[in-house]
């Protein structure tokens, strides 16, 4: 029996990355980091449940420049899997599916979700400032 020539599976080796498949990519793993994040959240509040001294550890490593970083990678993830949500939305309405349209609507997700972090993040160091003065 002679082997037939059957064609092989596109391999990943073979696509041009667009950015429509990575924000796609990112948005699944957002949603997953999206649930670490609320983990720490119930810890926080669990935490203050528990009383002052358990929350003031807690605060402490948020307030660590680790725990900042952890905060504002969660503060975009939350962005970035939102944006993404809207647009598959317009997408579910047929909206946004023209030749340029797709790229241009993922490249506003990936720019809204920096832009929207970075103000959210720059409001609160305003306040957080104003605050301790």
């Amino acid at each position: 029996m002679a082997a037939r020539s059957r064609p092989l599976s596109p391999h990943l080796s073979i696509y041009r990355f667009t950015i429509t498949m990575v924000v796609s990519i990112v948005h699944r793993i957002t949603g997953i980091a999206l649930y670490a994040g609320t983990v720490l959240l119930v810890g926080w509040l669990l935490a203050g449940a528990w009383g002052p001294v358990p929350l003031a550890y807690v605060n402490g490593f948020f307030a660590h420049w680790f725990g900042t970083l952890v905060l504002i990678g969660y503060t975009w993830a939350l962005f970035q899997h939102l944006l993404g949500g809207v647009r598959y939305f317009f997408w579910d309405a047929t909206a946004g599916m023209g030749a340029g349209q797709r790229e241009a609507i993922s490249w506003a997700n990936v720019i809204g979700a920096v832009l929207l972090t970075v103000i959210a993040w720059s409001v609160y160091f305003m306040f957080r400032e104003t605050a301790s003065l």
